[in-house]
């Protein structure tokens, strides 16, 4: 597994650290392939109960490594970004993210997968992809509007801009929003507690009441949309001027 994906198993909890500050913790295709070793090693292991996504250095993540789009076809089938995003589907254990700093592309996508979600309130989100002459992967298409609602999913996608915490908050994709990093380790250990408190056997029930059948087979069809028409997009003039330009920068 890479260094820039960090894992630790204690006391039924997996931890799963993004951990590329220096890049503000942007995900490349291996990092994509140890966070989908992460969640299917912890499907499999039935001592976990709970999976807690993190970042490092001020960044939760800045989204897909953008030479990465530019080079390959990111959301192949087959590919460690597409498995990534299938188990986020599949998977039965409760998901919790811990936010701080930028979560943009899927820094925010693969949030409206989470059970619960804790940022700190300088946490910036967003979903670019129209920007960048694509269109949003995760099964955002569904998930977004079936969270924020309609007018306020089309607003967020189709203009791409960012958001803050309470507007994440109040779009419901965050479920808490707190001061700082320190009362967010806190708050995030606190909940977590309060989860491994609680009957496993109802806990599990109730996730996946909430994740039926009908609708995980939704997620499915969507995110493989996503992909055929994102990878077709990527290949566009326009998509490769746009991700020359802010690779640049």
């Amino acid at each position: 597994m890479t260094d820039h994906v960090q894992t630790e198993t204690v006391g039924g909890v997996l931890t799963v650290r993004i951990n590329r500050p220096d890049k503000r913790n942007a995900i490349t295709q291996d990092m994509y392939q140890a966070l989908g070793d992460a969640l299917v090693g912890a499907e499999a292991d039935e001592s976990v109960r709970v999976v807690v996504f993190t970042g490092s250095g001020g960044a939760f993540t800045a989204g897909n490594e953008l030479a990465d789009i530019a080079e390959r076809d990111v959301l192949e089938p087959s590919g460690p970004t597409a498995r990534f995003i299938r188990a986020l589907i599949d998977t039965s254990k409760v998901l919790v993210a811990e936010v701080d700093g930028a979560a943009i592309g899927i820094g925010t996508t693969m949030l409206l997968h989470c059970d619960l979600v804790y940022a700190t309130a300088r946490s910036k989100f967003g979903m670019p992809f129209v920007n960048l002459g694509v269109v949003p992967e995760a099964a955002s298409s569904v998930l977004l509007p079936r969270i924020a609602g309609p007018g306020r999913a089309a607003r967020l996608l189709l203009f791409g801009d960012v958001f803050s915490a309470a507007e994440a908050a109040e779009a419901g994709i965050v479920t808490e929003v707190v001061a700082d990093a320190e009362t967010l380790r806190a708050k995030v250990a606190d909940r977590v507690e309060a989860l491994l408190a609680r009957p496993a056997g109802a806990l599990a029930a109730v996730r996946q009441l909430l994740h039926p059948r009908a609708l995980v087979a939704e997620l499915h069809t969507a995110a493989a949309l996503e992909g055929e028409v994102f990878t077709a997009a990527s290949k566009t003039p326009e998509a490769q001027a746009a991700i020359a330009r802010l690779t640049k920068r």
